[in-house]
């Protein structure tokens, strides 16, 4: 059973169809990253299996039940690309506050290791470089042990050392069994990371498989080579998909 899935999910604001009639799924252990150009709905539908939005048509599902449900934001953590926490508090005491969300948190030094924080935990959040505040809220997103990921571009913005360390972390999540729908723009870090590929453009799902299966079926050897491909086939101008 998946632990998350769009089953021919449409969702329209007004006269624009932000998804039309997607199917997605994600298994227990998977790590499938969801990519197109922006507008092409990728965020709409994690804010719908967030419950953050609610389909027009269609049915959205975590681990079986609606994504607003009690069962399925306990079981769920979030990394978005417009989180923030206030500046004036420690490392460890914003680890402590979200872990009283959850029922069974992680404990707090498991948490700040799977994180990357050991040494940093007693400094306010304010004073962090950008690589060790994206840490903390990937800290923040995995404290309640939750088995499934939602990680909407997590490395924006960041060098490439830090980018490599939040791989690290991400993998180790996956190791020990979790799930992860990943957003990205950085076609590199699906092709690292993800189990499955799902290629979205003007709101439906165009092409899908494993990295390997994406760059064979476009007969490209990159998969920034096959994602422009695959672009092209669908008919999106090439300055909408590289902006």
């Amino acid at each position: 059973m998946p632990v998350a899935e769009l089953r021919g999910v449409t969702k329209r604001y007004g006269a624009v169809e932000a998804l039309r009639g997607v199917d997605l799924a994600i298994a227990p252990g998977e790590l499938v990253s969801l990519l197109g150009p922006n507008g092409a709905g990728k965020t709409t539908a994690v804010r719908i299996l967030l419950g953050l939005a609610a389909p027009t048509s269609g049915e959205a599902q975590v681990f079986g039940c609606h994504p607003a449900c009690h069962q399925a934001r306990v079981r769920r953590g979030a990394l978005l690309q417009v989180g923030k926490v206030p500046d004036t508090l420690k490392v460890r005491e914003h680890i402590e506050l979200f872990s009283t969300y959850y029922e069974k948190p992680l404990p707090l030094a498991e948490t700040i290791s799977a994180a990357g924080l050991a040494g940093i935990e007693n400094r306010l959040f304010g004073a962090l470089s950008g690589g060790q505040k994206q840490r903390v809220l990937f800290a923040l997103a995995i404290c309640g042990n939750p088995p499934l990921l939602f990680l909407d571009e997590p490395t924006v913005g960041l060098d490439v050392e830090s980018r490599r360390a939040l791989w690290g972390r991400i993998r180790g999540f996956v190791a020990r069994g979790g799930s992860v729908l990943l957003t990205t723009h950085h076609l590199e870090e699906a092709d690292a990371l993800a189990h499955r590929i799902a290629v979205i453009n003007q709101g439906r799902i165009v092409a899908e498989g494993t990295p390997a299966a994406i760059k064979a079926q476009t007969q490209t050897s990159g998969l920034e080579d096959a994602f422009l491909a695959i672009m092209r086939e669908n008919g999106s101008p090439l300055e909408e998909v590289i902006q």
